[in-house]
C-alpha cells in the first residue's frame, strides 16, 4: 500500500481560511446561517471553520452543529460489517436557515444524500450549500457538487483519500492511498 501526499500542514491551512473568507463573502454576519458537520469526519473540518471564522475573522455568534447521517444512508444494511452511530448535536432551529454542510471528502455524493434527509427532521431550511475539503471528481453515483471546495482531485477507483486532522490524527494532511 503506497501514499501520496496531497496537501501538507501548510497548505491545508492556507486552504481553511480561504474556505473561510467564501463564507464569508457569500453570508457576511451569519446571523441566518448555521453550519452543520457531518459525522464522523465532516465534524472535525467544521469545528475547525468555525474557529477560524470566530478567532481569526471575529464573526460573533457561528451556529454549529453536528448531523449523524447513519441510519439515513441507502447503504446502511447492506455491509456485514455493524455500522455505529455518532451524536447529533443541533441546539438550533433550522427552520428558514441558510445551511452549510460541511464533509471532509466528497465521493459518491450519497452521504450527501442521507444529510439532506436526516436535516428534515429539523426542520425545512431555507437554503443548503455544501463545502467540502477534497472533491473526488468523477466519482458522483448523483448529481451533487460542492458549492465551496477545498481542492479537487481526480481519483482512480483502487485509490483512498485519507484526511488527518491534528485533533484527531495528530497531524493536519491529505494522502491519496493505493490500496
Amino acid at each position: 500500500m503506497s501514499q501520496k501526499v496531497l496537501l501538507n500542514a501548510k497548505e491545508v491551512n492556507i486552504i481553511l481560511h480561504r474556505l473561510a473568507c467564501q463564507l464569508i463573502e457569500k453570508h457576511n454576519d451569519f446571523s441566518n446561517t448555521v453550519l452543520i458537520g457531518l459525522q464522523p469526519r465532516g465534524v472535525f473540518l467544521a469545528d475547525r471553520l468555525a474557529k477560524i471564522l470566530e478567532e481569526d475573522y471575529k464573526i460573533k455568534n457561528i451556529q454549529l452543529g453536528h448531523l449523524d447521517i447513519t441510519f439515513y444512508r441507502d447503504d446502511f444494511r447492506r455491509g456485514e460489517k455493524t455500522l455505529e452511530a455518532n451524536t447529533t448535536k443541533i441546539n438550533f432551529i433550522v427552520e428558514d436557515k441558510n445551511i452549510v454542510f460541511i464533509d471532509d471528502v466528497l465521493y459518491t455524493g450519497r452521504s450527501i444524500r442521507a444529510a439532506l434527509t436526516a436535516i428534515q427532521s429539523f426542520g425545512r431550511p431555507n437554503e443548503i450549500e455544501l463545502l467540502t475539503l477534497i472533491d473526488r471528481r468523477f466519482s458522483r453515483h448523483l448529481p451533487i457538487q460542492p458549492d465551496y471546495r477545498g481542492r479537487q482531485v481526480d481519483v482512480i477507483n483502487n485509490e483512498k483519500v485519507k484526511v488527518n486532522w491534528k485533533e484527531h490524527d495528530n497531524e493536519d494532511s491529505v494522502y491519496l492511498i493505493e490500496k
